[in-house]
């Protein structure tokens, strides 16, 4: 059983039990949150998918931490001017917990 799911400007393939970096979002630490942009669901019933998102759906996942990700270096250069700049990035994240999939508030049980 998974679920694709939208968050931010990134899709997730997602099953109860993984763990994944989104972009940051307002939640505390041991928070439980919804997240309702779900795109498609396969589970033993087969296959749902949303026109854009399925409505009713939606994926519970508890907030584990926020941190940020590693430096990436961005370097500008132009030949033959003097030209050159130098500098970094660190991405915030909020890392997730998926706990379940839910429709219509009654929780989907994973196939066999």
């Amino acid at each position: 059983m998974y679920a694709v799911l939208r968050q931010g400007t990134h899709q997730y393939r997602v099953t109860p039990g993984d763990t994944i970096q989104v972009e940051k979002i307002s939640a505390e630490k041991g928070d439980t949150i919804d997240l309702e942009e779900v795109l498609l669901i396969s589970g033993k019933d087969g296959v749902e998918l949303g026109s854009p998102r399925l409505s009713g759906v939606t994926v519970r996942a508890q907030v584990l931490r926020e941190g940020r990700g590693k430096k990436v270096i961005v370097y500008k250069f132009r030949r033959r001017k003097g030209f050159a700049k130098k500098q970094g990035h660190r991405q915030s994240f909020t890392e997730l917990r998926i706990t379940g999939f839910f429709k219509d508030g009654e929780e989907i049980e994973a196939s066999a």
